[in-house]
């Protein structure tokens, strides 16, 4: 059996998450606190959703809620998985696992990666339902919206876009008169993994550049190009992810070419391990075999 720890990203984030596992990690949530200079307890447990969905505090909340759910997890199954995977945001709680670099490291990765984003142009981003990831682009090459692309691979029927909010606006017709069953606003602050992340991206790698990542003791894979990181590109990648396509569908072609794979969701919500469920199935009925 080889168990995977897959971490969620922006969009997993509501009011009430966390509650449990924060309680039980007052010391290290004292920290980030005072790192932040701001009370995660308070913002996850109260809100508000607004603030909550702004990505100057999902991410830091997210990574936070995320890392200590792992560190439980760990503490009392006893289990240490064998590979580590997270979507977008989730890549950063995967490599704090892995053992990249320690929790507050992570932490001020994240709230720098945060804050940076929210300074991109105004963005959103929204879910394409039964249309593969060709024909997705093809309605948007016909719609002539350039300046909308592919942000989430996350099923082969299932893609994520980005880009201005009038964009999508203007390819939501043409998506579903394509055949998409549904396109859908998600609850996230920006236009991530697009073009509109290229200025934040290029302060971010310069940011990054001030780290030196520890060796992975644990194998995590990269959103970009769905295999291990290697240490000599890690920075590289972590710089790229921020204006390239989450590659998920690639991400779970990996795990699931791994003996008896065993995919557990940790942090907030149980979507990622859901996704891994359809794409098994759809690989088994020969639908779902990672086009891009």
């Amino acid at each position: 059996m080889t168990l995977v720890h897959v971490f969620p990203g922006q969009g997993a984030q509501r009011v009430g998450m966390g509650g449990e596992v924060l309680a039980r990690f007052p010391h290290l949530v004292a920290q980030a606190e005072s790192q932040l200079g701001w009370s995660i307890r308070e913002l996850c447990a109260q809100g508000p959703t607004e603030r909550l969905s702004d990505t100057r505090f999902t991410q830091p909340a997210v990574y936070v809620v995320s890392a200590l759910s792992y560190l439980a997890h760990v503490r009392d199954s006893g289990e240490v998985p064998t590979l580590f995977a997270g979507h977008s945001l989730g890549e950063y709680t995967a490599l704090f696992a892995g053992g990249a670099y320690d929790f507050l490291t992570g932490l001020e990765i994240v709230a720098q990666r945060g804050r940076l984003m929210a300074e991109a142009p105004p963005g959103a981003m929204a879910a394409v339902i039964g249309l593969s990831h060709e024909a997705v682009r093809t309605a948007l090459l016909e719609a002539d919206e350039g300046g909308v692309t592919l942000a989430n691979l996350n099923l082969a029927d299932q893609v994520v876009v980005a880009g201005s909010p009038e964009a999508l606006d203007r390819v939501t017709p043409p998506l579903k008169t394509a055949g998409a069953t549904a396109v859908t606003r998600l609850r996230v602050s920006g236009a991530f993994h697009s073009s509109l992340m290229a200025e934040p991206a290029e302060r971010f790698r310069a940011f990054l550049d001030g780290y030196r990542f520890n060796r992975l003791r644990i194998a995590t894979l990269s959103n970009v190009t769905a295999a291990p990181h290697e240490q000599e590109t890690l920075h590289e990648l972590l710089g790229r992810q921020m204006v390239e396509p989450v590659n998920w569908v690639g991400c779970m072609d990996y795990m699931l070419r791994k003996p008896d794979p065993e995919v557990v969701d940790v942090g907030p919500g149980a979507v990622l391990a859901r996704l891994v469920e359809r794409h098994r199935a759809a690989r088994a009925a020969g639908g779902g075999l990672g086009r891009s």
